[in-house]
């Protein structure tokens, strides 16, 4: 038990798993600013282009509330709220495309930070004096150039 225990805080302590939980914070984080940004500006928006309709209200109607009765408790509607659909849908889709954007930022940033590293060794090796060739080689070479004459 033991044994296991060291293993699951060795597990969890990996830079993986802890860069991988401030992702879900991050990103839980970030959903909830999308949801008001869908919710609160972009339906408004689009609702009063379509005249005036808000998208969480609309529903299919599939079996009619039933009102109470004198000892019978009310019975509400069931309804088949395709609006609230729509709306989570603009919402997975703008945090899809914005996360899209994010990574395509970071990419192409790491491409011209890659070509700039690969260009500065580039430039560095081209510079640099080639160099002094070792004593002994130096050496040997004269000795070989001796015995073939």
């Amino acid at each position: 038990m033991k044994n296991l225990l060291k293993e699951f805080k060795d597990f969890a302590m990996k830079g993986n798993v802890m860069d991988m939980a401030v992702g879900i914070i991050i990103g839980g984080a970030f959903g909830k600013i999308v949801t008001s940004v869908v919710n609160d500006v972009i339906m408004p928006l689009i609702g009063l282009i379509v005249g005036g309709v808000n998208f969480t209200d609309l529903a299919i109607t599939l079996k009619e509330a039933v009102p109470a009765a004198e000892g019978v408790a009310a019975k509400p509607a069931v309804l088949l709220k395709y609006g609230n659909f729509l709306q989570t849908t603009f919402d997975f889709l703008i945090v899809a495309f914005s996360i899209f954007l994010f990574i395509k930022i970071i990419n192409t940033a790491k491409e011209k930070l890659e070509k700039a590293t690969k260009a500065a060794e580039e430039a560095a090796a081209a510079a640099a004096p080639a160099p002094a060739p070792d004593p002994q080689i130096v050496l040997l070479t004269e000795i070989r150039d001796l015995l073939k004459k």
